[in-house]
C-alpha cells in the first residue's frame, strides 16, 4: 500500500514537472515583430529587425498583419498574445490604446519626442512611416492617363476591372470624394444614414468590375498582370515598382494619407524587449537609405530633411497632398472608433448582395 502511493507521488510528481517545462516552453516565444508584408516588411527587417536581434544577442520572429480589428479582438478575448509590436493605422492605434490593448507608453525609455513630427507622437504608438493610398495604373495598359479620383469611376472612358483594398474604411471616404464631397466634410457626411448611403451607391457604380486586395503587394501584381486598369495601391509599393523598371505610375488628387506607428502588446511577454525595439529604431540610422528603397517618408524630422527633391515628388508631402484627406486627424479616429463594427457588417452585406 505504501509503495502504491509513493509510486503515485512521483508519477504525479513527475506529470506535473514534465506539464510544467512544457507549458513554460509553450509561452517562452521569440520576441515577434508583425508588420504588412512584401518588399516593404523585408526592407524594414533587413535595416533594422535583423540588425536589433544581432546587436541585443536575441532571436526574433516576424509576422503578417493584414488590418482591422479582428486579430486584436482575439487575442483580447483569448488572452493567446502572439505578436509584441506591430505596425497599425491611426484607428486601430487609437481603440487598442482606448480598449488596453496597446501599451501606454514611456517615451522616456524611447527617445526625446521632438525627434519625429508630431504626428508620430501619441500616447501608445511611435509613429515609424508616413504613407498615402490613391489611384495607381499600368502605363502601358492605358490610352489615356488618368488624372483625378472621378476617373477612378469612369468605366466608359478606362473601361476594365478596378482595384480596391478590403473593407469598407478608406473605400467609403473615396466614394464620397469621387462623388464630390470636399475632404474637410466627409466624416461629417459619412456621420448620417443619408451620407454613408451615398457613399454605398457610388460603390454601386464599379461594384461589377470591383476586385478587393487583402496584402498591400496584389495592388501591383494585378495591374502589371492586367487583372485590373486601375487599383487603389499605396505610394511605397508604387514606387517600389517603378524602382524596378516597372510601367506603374499614380496620382495623388484626393489621395489619403497616414501615419503609421508601432504599437506594444498589452500581455506581452517582452514588454521590456519592445521597448530596447522601439529605441533602436527611431536612433538609427537608416530612415533615409529605407526612404531610398521603398521611398516611403520617415517620421525621424533630421531623415526628412535629408530627402532629396526627386523622393519628395514621389511622396505624400507638400503639392502633392494639397488636396488630400489626412487619416490622421481626431476626426477620423473618433469616427471610425465609433463605426467601424456597424460598418463592417455593412460593407460585408453589400458585398455578399448580388
Amino acid at each position: 500500500m505504501v509503495w502504491t502511493l509513493l509510486h503515485r507521488f512521483r508519477f504525479t510528481a513527475l506529470f506535473l514537472s514534465i506539464m510544467w517545462i512544457t507549458g513554460g516552453l509553450a509561452h517562452a516565444r521569440d520576441f515577434t515583430i508583425a508588420s504588412w508584408g512584401g518588399n516593404n516588411q523585408q526592407t524594414r527587417s533587413d535595416l533594422f529587425f535583423k540588425p536589433f536581434a544581432k546587436a541585443n544577442g536575441i532571436s526574433f520572429l516576424e509576422d503578417v498583419y493584414l488590418g482591422g480589428w479582428g486579430v486584436f479582438q482575439a487575442m483580447k478575448d483569448t488572452g493567446n498574445i502572439t505578436w509584441d509590436v506591430v505596425q497599425v493605422e491611426s484607428s486601430e492605434l487609437a481603440r487598442g490604446c482606448e480598449e488596453g490593448v496597446f501599451v501606454p507608453l514611456d517615451w522616456s525609455r524611447i527617445t526625446d519626442p521632438s525627434k519625429l513630427i508630431p504626428e508620430a507622437v501619441s500616447r501608445c504608438g511611435v509613429g515609424m512611416t508616413l504613407w498615402s493610398l490613391s489611384v495607381a495604373f499600368d502605363t502601358k495598359r492605358l490610352n489615356k492617363k488618368p488624372k483625378r479620383l472621378e476617373d477612378f469611376w469612369d468605366l466608359k472612358t478606362l473601361p476594365g476591372k478596378r482595384g480596391m483594398r478590403q473593407g469598407p474604411k478608406l473605400n467609403l471616404e473615396f466614394a464620397l470624394m469621387a462623388d464630390g464631397v470636399p475632404p474637410a466634410e466627409v466624416y461629417r457626411t459619412l456621420s448620417t444614414p443619408e451620407g454613408v448611403d451615398r457613399a454605398f451607391r457610388k460603390l454601386d457604380e464599379i461594384k461589377p468590375v470591383l476586385r478587393l486586395w487583402k496584402a498591400g503587394a496584389q495592388a501591383p501584381e494585378w495591374l502589371l498582370a492586367g487583372e485590373v486598369t486601375m487599383s487603389m495601391a499605396y505610394n511605397t509599393r508604387i514606387n517600389r515598382a517603378k524602382m524596378e523598371g516597372k510601367s506603374l505610375d499614380l496620382i495623388y488628387d484626393h489621395a489619403m494619407y497616414a501615419v503609421d506607428s508601432w504599437a506594444v502588446l498589452n500581455g506581452s511577454p517582452h514588454v521590456n524587449t519592445a521597448y530596447e525595439f522601439l529605441k533602436f529604431f527611431v536612433e538609427s540610422d537608416k530612415h533615409i537609405e529605407l526612404a531610398t528603397i521603398i521611398t516611403n517618408v520617415p517620421t525621424v524630422i533630421d531623415a526628412i530633411n535629408r530627402m532629396s527633391p526627386e523622393m519628395r515628388k514621389d511622396s505624400p508631402l507638400g503639392e502633392n497632398v494639397k488636396n488630400a484627406l489626412f487619416m490622421g486627424t481626431g476626426e477620423h479616429i473618433e469616427f471610425w472608433l465609433d463605426h467601424q463594427d456597424a460598418l463592417t457588417k455593412r460593407y460585408n452585406a453589400w458585398l455578399a448582395k448580388d
